[in-house]
């Protein structure tokens, strides 16, 4: 049959929507999606049919535009298995919530809240209102304000103390951190002209005696999480810096980056300044991080000293930079389960991922070791391995946290088959990340929690696989 006659037996568009399936379709995802959906499947088909491809039955062209369908709804933000071995990896979305806080934001989702209301007056109330107090007793702080990030917080911070003034800070703490975000350009924007102090590797106290002079508007200490400089090096601690601040009449700003609300040491994990003790060691204001080591949902905090404080809440960026009362009510939930310090490993996902044991996790590897090699059909050798887990987001850089995982081989070594099994694992119902490292496909287990879900999930790699053998191993 020639193309001309194929093509006129293409149902058309119309046809096609009289279908009970196009019916359900509608029903599902609205007349015009479906309209348009059929219309790029018939246009597809056409081009097809002209290169000698037989016309399809009306319910396989119907079923061709419902998986356009299906995967046009399909959500970017996928969930996925984080097998990376980075805890807290920024890519991935940082970390998840505690229980207490998925159920605090949902209230907060499905019903009008007191977000800037004062039940007891019956006026207009404060966001602020609703965590400081909780916040200020963690900490040991004055007072407290929260806006969308750190880099916000640290953004605000600089613009309201230091706008057309002077900031010093060492060289060896001007970081960049991921998305090529620097300190300079920061502060540039914030209107703060910065004053580099020191080398990059050794910084004197004379160094920022020298620099402050009647156009210093603040001093800033930079914790330097997400790398370590080593060897000959000398860096003013906070505590000193806080008195050569003190005694100059600026505040010393310390931006932790990460931070913490707890010494990891108890847990086991390396030490990490805690924003209680960069209080204590007299800063004016700390900034740092809620979606990192603290726990929580993505939020900048500023904590310190009251009038400075109160100075940055009457920046109009403020108002800019404000957290919606979903984030706010799991921030709230996650900060309550730092009063009960006992249970807070067990409660709350990224200390109870960081604690969780390499001899567990090695259990959980050699149960997963041949349910993953059967999957694969021979295609790969699955070993177990030792791994080593990190923290992830800038904390701790050059520590690491025994751990276990799988290590996939191809049978015939090549990089295009482990990119090829990389890529197939990317398609999975929920996605499985991991790391390729000698050759190898590392699936590092700490932070597999829901191991039958994997299992179930993992089965369906075959297919997608173009390097797997058809055939089952003997």
């Amino acid at each position: 049959m020639d193309s001309n006659a194929s093509l006129r037996r293409i149902p058309s568009v119309d046809q096609l929507l009289t279908s009970a399936s196009a019916g359900a379709a509608v029903e599902r995802f609205g007349r015009p999606a479906v309209t348009e959906a059929l219309r790029a499947t018939v246009a597809d088909l056409r081009n097809e049919v002209r290169e000698g491809r037989n016309v399809p039955a009306p319910e396989n062209i119907m079923a061709a535009a419902l998986a356009r369908l299906d995967a046009d709804d399909q959500s970017t933000l996928r969930p996925l298995f984080n097998l990376t071995g980075t805890v807290l990896h920024t890519n991935l979305g940082r970390a998840l919530l505690a229980q207490a806080a998925i159920e605090a934001a949902t209230a907060a989702m499905r019903e009008a809240v007191a977000l800037e209301f004062d039940l007891e007056s019956g006026k207009r109330g404060e966001r602020d209102d609703h965590l400081r107090t909780l916040i200020c007793e963690l900490t040991g702080a004055e007072d407290a304000t929260i806006v969308n990030n750190n880099a916000a917080a640290v953004l605000l911070v600089l613009n309201s103390l230091a706008s057309g003034k002077e900031a010093i800070v060492s060289r060896g703490e001007l970081i960049e951190i991921g998305g090529a975000f620097r300190m300079p350009d920061i502060m540039a924007r914030a209107g703060a002209r910065l004053v580099e102090v020191g080398t990059t590797n050794r910084t004197h106290a004379r160094d920022y005696h020298d620099a402050i002079g009647p156009d210093t508007g603040l001093i800033l200490k930079v914790h330097t999480s997400n790398y370590r400089i080593e060897g000959f090096t000398k860096e003013v601690g906070a505590r000193e810096l806080a008195g050569i601040a003190r005694g100059k009449g600026v505040p010393l700003v310390n931006d932790l980056g990460s931070g913490t609300l707890t010494d990891l040491t108890r847990f086991g994990l390396a030490h990490e300044p805690t924003v209680r003790e960069a209080i204590k060691e007299g800063a004016g204001i700390v900034t740092f991080s809620g979606d990192k080591l603290l726990g929580g949902p993505q939020a900048g905090f500023i904590v310190g000293r009251k009038t400075l404080v109160e100075t940055i809440n009457k920046n109009p960026m403020k108002r800019a930079l404000r957290v919606d009362k979903i984030r706010l009510a799991a921030l709230i939930a996650t900060l309550q389960l730092y009063r009960d310090p006992d249970r807070l490993s067990e409660r709350l996902p990224t200390l109870r991922l960081l604690t969780r044991s390499q001899a567990d996790i090695d259990a959980q590897a050699q149960r997963l070791a041949p349910v993953v090699e059967r999957a694969l059909k021979g295609a790969f050798r699955v070993s177990v391995i030792a791994c080593e887990s990190q923290i992830g987001s800038g904390a701790l850089p050059l520590s690491t946290i025994p751990s276990a995982g799988l290590s996939l081989t191809p049978i015939e070594s090549s990089g295009r088959v482990l990119a090829e099994l990389a890529a197939a694992l990317r398609r999975l119902p929920m996605p499985v990340i991991g790391r390729v490292e000698r050759g190898s496909l590392v699936l590092d287990l700490r932070c597999l929690e829901d191991e039958a879900g994997f299992v179930a999930n993992f089965a369906g790699v075959h297919p997608l696989f173009k390097g797997g053998s058809d055939d089952e191993p003997s």
